[in-house]
């Protein structure tokens, strides 16, 4: 199709408790390539899900001209899913094995369509994207997020949809990888919409498009121009709102010097009618029209007073709240010698090469980034300290309360709430208290009563810490596996405060340097060609 669009035409979406998630949204999103930005829970997945017609708005309509393929930031892997069903094309695989058998039936057919040549397309693009070592019917459970990613990459990018609609494509991949998507979505050459925080993904995007609370707004340029015209616009809002609030005070002012005017007017008036031996019929009258004068200057300044009082709200609606997400953990302090870790001769399963094998030992609150490229082994370094995976040989043990957050976020109930799963980390704190900790990680209310799985990925994310963080026996062993990849940018700088400040042991892998950087990490843990490698960061 030669002009794919998809079309808001006043869409809404409402809460299943009925809260308006956004109203009256009308945009078209053209082959521009587009970043679309919001704060984490402003719902920018569930637009994305409409716009790819996988969920159907309370009120209005989406209109689409073209096939639209729609890559969501969690990528589902079922236990018997392969590397071609998480691509996308294993039903067109199997029903080209079942013509190569012999089939005649129409459906097979149409499952192919003009893709006879299917299977030599995934391996070239497997091998373009440096996954040449898996095999299309490999598992996908044994995939890295990276890989997992990557391969969901590759079904986008051979889907030949009019439309891509990616939903936080960069989370899980390294910098190489990253890099290289970045390239290939400049070559992209139909519609392409990308949800995303990343300042190096956003940076090649034509526009960029702000959901918040006031709705939607285009931005003509990458995210450079969208960061400038932000900071602009809030100085503007600022600017504007401090200029209201000075004419509500001056209105005030002029208002209650006009009334003390009126009542010294009054109360002359009343004493000369006294001194002149009026009648008491005449200073009745006097009294009446000084009391509906009163009323009607009551009324008139409580108009005013409104009116003043309104146009302050319309302007601070424009500034943005940017109230600091508070993060307090409870103390984890580690003494200096305390052993917390010990790897020895431990044989990682899943991980190839020479980062199968490690031996570590970690002593007090020792802080370490763990770096190297998708599929080194990372992620199973965490779950095999976590208890999650048993080593093919050696021993780990691991001697102090220990939490660990996945990619997935694995320790969350999706079906429980919020808050449910805080009393069950810690009976017995008050619930008062948990809400206060909740509401201090932008959690609110409602967000905290309904079931966690509803959540965004930056919301159920700041839960999980909480659970960590605010149990009853706090960890004192952190193993973070990419925290920041749901997280918009004041929460993650929120993330960073906190971790910076945690007083335990911590393990983290992440591909964003400045993420590392703002840690004050004490080792780095790398993945060589040689093997695993610790020294000083």
């Amino acid at each position: 199709m030669t002009n794919p669009t998809l079309t808001l035409e006043g869409v809404s979406h409402a809460l299943p408790d009925g809260r308006a998630l956004f109203s009256d949204l009308n945009a078209v999103f053209d082959q521009q390539p587009t970043g679309l930005v919001g704060r984490n829970g402003v719902g920018k997945t569930v637009l994305a899900r409409i716009l790819a017609g996988r969920l159907a708005p309370t009120t209005g309509r989406c209109v689409r001209t073209g096939r639209v393929h729609y890559l969501p930031q969690q990528i589902g892997l079922p236990a018997d899913g392969t590397v071609a069903s998480l691509a996308g094309v294993q039903d067109a695989l199997d029903a080209l094995a079942r013509i190569e058998a012999g089939s005649i039936a129409q459906a097979d057919f149409d499952a192919v369509g003009e893709r006879w040549d299917l299977r030599q397309q995934l391996r070239q693009a497997l091998e373009r994207h440096g996954l040449g070592h898996l095999d299309a019917s490999a598992p996908a459970q044994a995939l890295s997020g990276g890989e997992a990613m990557r391969v969901a990459l590759v079904g986008a990018l051979l889907s030949a949809a009019d439309f891509l609609i990616l939903d936080e494509p960069s989370n899980h991949l390294d910098r190489t990888h990253r890099q290289a998507l970045i390239e290939q979505l400049r070559h992209w050459p139909r519609g392409l919409l990308v949800i995303s925080h990343d300042r190096m993904l956003l940076e090649g995007m034509a526009r960029i498009v702000e959901l918040s609370p006031l709705g939607l707004r285009s931005y003509g340029g990458n995210h450079t121009f969208y960061a400038r015209s932000k900071a602009q616009e809030r100085q503007n809002a600022v600017a504007q709102l401090e200029q209201r609030q000075l004419e509500r005070r001056r209105g005030e002012q002029a208002m209650r010097e006009q009334r003390e005017r009126q009542e010294r007017r009054l109360a002359r008036g009343t004493r000369q009618a006294k001194d002149a031996n009026q009648a008491r019929i005449l200073l009745d009258r006097q009294k009446e029209r000084s009391e509906g004068s009163t009323g009607r200057l009551r009324q008139q300044q409580a108009a005013a007073r409104e009116q003043l009082a309104v146009r302050v709200r319309e302007a601070a609606r424009q500034v943005e709240d940017e109230v600091a997400i508070a993060l307090h953990a409870w103390p984890a302090a580690l003494p200096p010698r305390r052993q917390v870790a010990e790897l020895d001769a431990v044989e990682l399963p899943h991980v190839p090469g020479p980062t199968r094998r490690i031996d570590l030992a970690l002593a007090g609150p020792r802080r370490v980034g763990v770096i190297g490229p998708n599929g080194c082994g990372k992620s199973t370094l965490l779950r095999v300290m976590a208890g999650l995976l048993a080593p093919l040989s050696g021993t780990c043990q691991v001697n102090v309360g220990c939490a660990y957050l996945d990619q997935r976020l694995t320790s969350l109930d999706p079906l429980r709430s919020v808050l449910e799963q805080m009393q069950a980390a810690h009976p017995g704190a008050t619930q008062g208290n948990q809400r206060m900790q909740l509401a201090q990680l932008g959690l609110d209310a409602g967000k905290i009563m309904v079931p966690s799985g509803s959540l965004s990925g930056g919301e159920r994310l700041k839960a999980a810490l909480a659970c960590a963080l605010y149990a009853e026996r706090p960890a004192q062993l952190l193993l973070l596996d990419e925290p920041g990849n749901h997280l918009d940018l004041p929460s993650l700088r929120a993330l960073e405060a906190l971790l910076t400040g945690y007083q335990g042991a911590l393990l983290v892998v992440s591909h964003d340097d400045a993420f590392l950087d703002a840690l004050a990490l004490t080792d780095r843990l790398s993945a060589t060609p040689q093997g695993w490698r610790l020294a000083p960061w």
